[in-house]
């Protein structure tokens, strides 16, 4: 499974913050109540996937996006390019995964 990726270099992550008057460090704190968990997202990945830069970061975990998305109030697909869904499996036995080795 690949990563979702931040759209516009993190653009509208941070017009969103913009717009509710959020930190970084407020949008981090927002995620521990947004998880059911209770853990949230550290104010360490929030810079990178918030910010621009040499540090910063396209890519992320989907719990991450889905927990910043929250926080924010707004759809993981405004912010983020999500990954497809896949349920195909993968035979690795065999060429064609209908044939039994045995």
């Amino acid at each position: 499974m690949t990563n979702p990726v931040r759209k516009g270099e993190g653009k509208p992550l941070r017009d969103a913050m913009k717009r509710l008057r959020v930190t970084q460090a407020e949008l981090a704190a927002r995620t521990k109540v947004a998880d059911p968990r209770g853990k949230g997202v550290s104010l360490g990945t929030v810079v990178k996937v918030t910010g621009r830069g040499k540090y910063s970061s396209n890519q992320c975990r989907p719990r991450t996006a889905r927990l910043i998305a929250e926080a924010l109030g707004e759809p993981v697909d405004e912010h983020f390019d999500m990954p497809p869904s896949s349920t195909a499996t993968v035979e690795r036995s065999s060429p064609d995964g209908d044939t039994d080795p045995r």
